[in-house]
């Protein structure tokens, strides 16, 4: 059983919160503005949308150490739902572990939408959380918690195909925000 601390609790924090809970993981929750917060968790999912990121390393990042961090961002520029606001060779998740060098960075859960997390389906098939980072240990740890709770999950590789990650899941919000899919659509991986 792991210890999850989900900064963040909205839909895709409750969501995953979920997932954590129904695989018998202690879960608990920190609101995004409470900087006097304790964090209590061997992993710490940053549920937060990607602007808030810099404002939670800044309130909490000494707490971090350590730790599994694990980003849920879609780094886009919202005002035009038209590209990823990273540099094109890096990724939200590159940065966060070289502001947190001494956590274990993972990428996961920004190619699901909440409403497959919670359904644990997508298109009649179970919901697959991908995951990538550079600590075998994280991810087994992580991976492990998914799968207890109902959902699969795929090790996509090393931190570097975070990159490939949040395109992904650009192109999803993109789709939802456009309505060419609906927000409990998305992509499947089917082994």
């Amino acid at each position: 059983m792991s210890r999850i601390t989900i900064i963040g609790k909205g839909s895709m924090g409750n969501a995953i919160g979920g997932v954590f809970a129904a695989g018998g993981s202690d879960v608990e929750y920190v609101l995004r503005g409470d900087a006097d917060a304790s964090i209590s968790g061997d992993i710490v999912v940053l549920a937060v949308p990607y602007p808030e990121v810099a404002g939670i390393l800044d309130a909490f990042g000494g707490q971090l150490a350590g730790r599994t961090v694990v980003d849920i961002t879609n780094p886009l520029d919202f005002s035009t739902f038209d590209s990823l606001v990273v540099p094109a060779d890096g990724s939200a998740a590159a940065e966060i572990q070289a502001k947190l060098p001494e956590s274990h960075v993972l990428k996961a859960f920004n190619t699901t939408l909440a409403a497959t997390l919670a359904s644990k389906q997508l298109g009649g098939v179970p919901t697959t959380v991908l995951v990538a980072g550079d600590d075998t240990d994280a991810k087994t740890a992580l991976l492990g918690a998914i799968t207890a709770g109902g959902v699969s999950a795929l090790d996509a590789g090393g931190l570097s195909r975070a990159r490939e990650l949040e395109a992904i899941g650009f192109l999803q919000l993109t789709l939802a925000a456009s309505e060419k899919i609906g927000w409990n659509g998305g992509f499947a991986v089917i082994r």
